[in-house]
């Protein structure tokens, strides 16, 4: 199954704002999760998300990144012909805020 990657603008912006080592970290995750971003339940690489901090993300998947401290909040789009990994938080890991600007953005953009 071949996937397309895509990112909300705000998810670019994240990137762009990565240190240099770091943003090619996080982009090497992004591409080996992108080969099979399914749920780990579903025998892909992500970490399925529930209720977190009072946001229900019931839906998103993440990666985390240990060494660095970061996450990537994403979701997976099956439609007809397309398949689409979409990054909508690329952000480090404190006290839930990656999960409250992931419940954020979801709102916002509509997914």
């Amino acid at each position: 199954m071949n996937w397309t990657l895509e990112y909300l603008p705000e998810a670019e912006d994240d990137l762009k704002n990565l240190d240099g080592s770091v943003k090619a970290q996080v982009v090497k995750g992004i591409r080996k999760v992108l080969k099979n971003p399914l749920s780990k339940k579903e025998g892909g690489y992500g970490d399925p998300l529930g209720n977190r901090s009072n946001n229900d993300l019931t839906g998103l998947l993440k990666i985390k990144y240990l060494k660095i401290g970061i996450r990537v909040v994403y979701k997976t789009v099956i439609i007809p012909d397309k398949n689409i990994m979409k990054v909508i938080v690329i952000s480090a890991r404190g006290d839930n805020e990656v999960y409250d600007l992931a419940g954020k953005r979801r709102t916002d953009n509509k997914l």
